[in-house]
């Protein structure tokens, strides 16, 4: 099957430098990552100052964040469909703001996580709308090779969140991340309402309606090119999002690295940044499909390296050993995040709103469950973390390979 290397020619209002674009979209899609890692480092201190009850209502600070997205992106892709980007874009920061300042204030676990179901459910407007922005002007390859280039800027801000996550707490305590937060959304909301035109002109809007909600969804989940992807990103997700809130208890618990935390969080996200770049240089030279079969079977091979060395160490391999597996392993899902991504929104285009929040929201139903799963045994060792590698990166590999053949990458 031949890819198709095209993109639409978008309105010349809507247009954009292509490097703007890329970074505005980027910033607008960081939130989301800020908003999760740059707490890392101060869970601990959260947990112990809110009175947590255990380690693991302590991860959900992290981990309920993606069930706020989830219900999020129900609701705001329909309004992009129908209201426009723009709109979506204003509406979801005004109510991550409100969210930020339901944690700055909590004096309590259970308010902090309620502040956080907020912020979620906000910060899914951008997200949505700007996924819906890039697929309104992109398609196909070209479509890929943007948001590839996002996520190398976007890649970032998990590099660096841990570390002014921990600088900010140290000197000014752990509410005051929330008002950097509060800064980013101000800063993004100027920028793009500034320079950003409109990509969804009035007579392509969908007026919203339950039954024609019902029945798009419908007919997303009968299509198995947009489940496949869809359904092997929500495996490999939650296999990954049970590192990422557990990510304080191997680094500082079990390997015990103190400070150096967030340089080896950042190590880490540099392997799935440096990963993005490669895919979008290539992913117009060798296509979609084949960078996603190399990286499928890669990242199985990464979970079998990963138990294997479990395995040999009883389950604590030497730190360099573990993060020289991981980064071989971070390197192809920065492959798949991408081009999984890009693989399900390739049927949407008449529908890129609601198709970016079914994606979105579907990937997170599936992930928080999983990982949530594997942190229950995540204590001493790693063990627990690589098994969920292992067992669903398999699931993904047979998940993709199905939804591939469904594909329409001609169109």
């Amino acid at each position: 099957m031949e890819t198709a290397r095209v993109s639409v020619n978008p309105p010349a209002a809507a247009r954009l430098p292509l490097v703007e674009f890329i970074l505005l979209m980027a910033l607008l899609t960081s939130l989301v990552a800020l908003s999760i890692d740059a707490m890392l480092p101060a869970l601990d201190q959260i947990g112990a100052e809110l009175n947590s009850t255990s380690a693991q209502q302590t991860y959900l600070i992290v981990s309920i964040f993606f069930v706020g997205m989830a219900a999020g992106q129900i609701f705001f892709g329909p309004f992009a469909d129908a209201r426009g980007r723009r709109l979506t874009i204003l509406v979801g920061l005004i109510i991550f703001l409100i969210g930020t300042a339901v944690c700055y204030f909590a004096n309590s676990i259970e308010v902090l996580l309620a502040g956080r179901l907020i912020q979620a459910f906000g910060v899914s407007g951008p997200r949505v709308a700007s996924m819906a922005l890039v697929r309104d002007l992109y398609v196909g390859d070209a479509m890929a090779r943007v948001m590839s280039f996002t996520t190398v800027i976007f890649i970032l801000v998990p590099m660096i969140a841990p570390l002014m996550g921990q600088v900010v707490m140290v000197h000014y305590g752990w509410r005051h991340i929330f008002t950097v937060f509060a800064i980013v959304a101000v800063i993004s909301a100027l920028w793009f309402f500034s320079r950003q035109k409109e990509t969804l002109p009035r007579a392509k809007r969908v007026k919203f309606s339950f039954p024609h909600f019902g029945r798009s969804l419908v007919w997303l989940v009968k299509q198995p090119a947009v489940m496949g992807p869809a359904v092997g990103m929500g495996f490999i997700f939650g296999a990954f999002l049970a590192y990422l809130s557990g990510s304080q208890t191997i680094f500082q618990d079990i390997y015990d690295t103190g400070e150096y935390f967030p340089l080896l969080f950042a190590l880490l996200a540099f392997a799935i940044g440096a990963a993005s770049l490669f895919n979008g240089i290539m992913v117009v030279r060798l296509g979609i499909l084949k960078l996603v079969g190399f990286a499928l079977s890669m990242t199985v091979v990464f979970g079998f390296m990963l138990v294997g060395i479990s395995i040999a160490y009883a389950g604590i391999p030497p730190l360099w050993l573990f993060i020289s597996v991981m980064f071989f392993g971070f390197f192809f899902l920065g492959v798949l995040f991408g081009n999984l991504n890009s693989l399900a929104m390739v049927p949407v285009g008449h529908m890129a709103g609601v198709g970016a929040a079914f994606v979105g929201s579907f990937t997170s139903v599936l992930a928080v469950p999983i990982a949530t799963f594997i942190n229950i045994f995540l204590q001493d060792d790693i063990a627990p973390i690589a098994y969920g590698f292992l067992i669903f990166g398999m699931m993904t590999y047979f998940a993709v390979k199905l939804g591939i053949k469904y594909t329409p990458l001609d169109s």
